[in-house]
């Protein structure tokens, strides 16, 4: 179904007060939409003239022989061809966004780590600027792999746009209210939501709440997608119908621009004289979108134990190995605990998988002190982890009945390969230089008495 936006929007994007942006409802859906009525063609992809006087272009997001299940594309109808948007490229320096590999071998990361919430500095800072590299793994040039970043941002990009041609981007917002102004539409992000950013896509950030905090997981490697759901069927956890596509909403303004390009993980700018954001239609599969993580319907176990950490799993991005992600999104978010005999929080254990965490709002349930919201902690690969003493006391001594996890909202970043540290995380995050003490008190128990717990 063609989708009309009501009127283009403009570059008077940031006021809180307009009305509530239109969605189309879906994941790796086929979209079409227009702004303007007849601009997207019917029945072709290229015809000789484009309605309006628009340009057709093609936005590719995998090879053109990749599986027909696979192969993303998205049919753009625009003011102007996207090579007008490109002029001579000057390099530029964004110090504290860093891409993989950058292993500073001066770093440790082999250990247990906890940061406090970044502070809002007082300088202005945009998407860009505001970008803090936490961890980086695998190789961005060969496209496996990725980084995890906290943004701080206060300040709008006026008349500055910008795209990644080496990775998608996964935002997790923790504070504050952005809105996304993309080539194919307009997404607003607040707490308690997710956006995903294809990559190779124009954009500008704008503040709509500030000032604004929150996480990022790039993506060097395959896009998200949703997790196989196994025997658990055709329903629950995430459903395709809950992510929302913006419809088409361009820009037609001649002044003065900038667009940033990371390529190779490094950055360039170019100088041009209108907003790039011109598609007036498109019709594809290779869109940005959002998703309401109160949206997720968890699974549990509703007898005994629990099932491994990955039954949360919202997106998954796929390598080369059968069942061992390139890059697994996990929530933990408010459920029911019910089962019986059981030790409800996490267990203890060591993982293949390097798990970098994200406190959004509330209370984790196995580190009940200590990592708040706006907090991150990593546990690297095969490094031993689980609940403080507190968590495991109580869990290990309550009564169990039916409870309700609320007021929680929680989320990991896990990725098949080891995440190294950057300067930044080592030296200037706010990192809790005893972390690993939240173990130290943990009792030795054994008695060789038969029949004793």
């Amino acid at each position: 179904m063609t989708q009309q936006a009501d009127s283009p929007q403009t570059a008077d994007t940031s006021d809180a007060q307009q009305p509530p942006l239109c969605y189309m409802s879906g994941f790796g859906n086929d979209f079409q939409t227009e702004a303007l009525p007849d601009a997207l063609p019917q029945g072709r992809n290229s015809p000789q003239k484009c309605n309006y006087g628009l340009y057709a272009e093609q936005l590719s997001g995998s090879a053109f022989t990749a599986p027909s299940g696979s192969n993303e594309r998205t049919w753009c109808y625009r003011i102007r061809p996207s090579v007008k948007h490109m002029q001579a490229f000057v390099r530029i320096e964004l110090p504290y966004w860093q891409s993989a590999p950058r292993i500073d071998h001066s770093i440790m990361s082999l250990g247990q780590y906890r940061w406090d919430p970044l502070p809002h500095p007082e300088q202005a800072l945009t998407w860009l600027t505001g970008m803090r590299t936490m961890t980086t793994a695998g190789d961005m040039n060969t496209q496996v792999g990725m980084a995890s970043h906290i943004y701080l941002v206060n300040h709008s990009m006026h008349d500055a746009y910008f795209y990644s041609a080496d990775s998608e981007l996964l935002v997790v917002p923790q504070e504050g209210r952005l809105r996304f102004v993309t080539e194919l539409g307009i997404i607003d992000l607040a707490p308690s939501e997710i956006g995903i950013i294809p990559r190779g896509l124009l954009y500008r950030v704008e503040v709509l709440e500030g000032p604004a905090r929150g996480f990022i997981c790039e993506n060097y490697g395959q896009k998200f997608n949703l997790p196989e759901r196994g025997p658990i069927g055709a329903n629950c956890m995430a459903n395709r119908r809950d992510f929302k596509v913006p419809v088409a909403a361009f820009e037609d303004r001649d002044i003065a621009s900038t667009v940033t390009v990371k390529w190779c993980g490094q950055f360039y700018q170019t100088a041009i004289d209108h907003s790039p954001l011109d598609v007036v239609a498109w019709h594809g599969n290779y869109a940005p979108c959002k998703y309401d993580l109160r949206s997720y319907c968890p699974i549990g176990a509703v007898l005994f134990d629990h099932p491994d950490p990955s039954i949360f799993t919202v997106l998954t991005a796929p390598s080369g190995i059968e069942g061992t992600a390139n890059i697994d999104f996990v929530l933990f978010s408010d459920r029911w605990l019910v089962a019986e005999d059981t030790f409800r929080p996490p267990w203890y254990h060591r993982n293949v998988m390097s798990e970098l965490m994200g406190n959004i709002h509330g209370q984790y349930d196995a580190k009940p002190q200590g990592f708040v919201p706006g907090g991150m902690s990593l546990h690297n690969l095969m490094l031993p982890h689980g609940p403080d003493k507190n968590a495991f006391e109580g869990a290990s001594n309550q009564a169990l009945t039916p409870q309700k996890l609320e007021n929680t909202l929680s989320f990991m970043f896990e990725t098949r390969f080891p995440q190294h540290l950057t300067r930044f995380a080592a030296e200037e995050a706010p990192l809790q230089s005893d972390y690993s003490g939240c173990w130290r008190d943990l009792e030795k128990k054994f008695d060789g008495t038969p029949g004793t717990k």
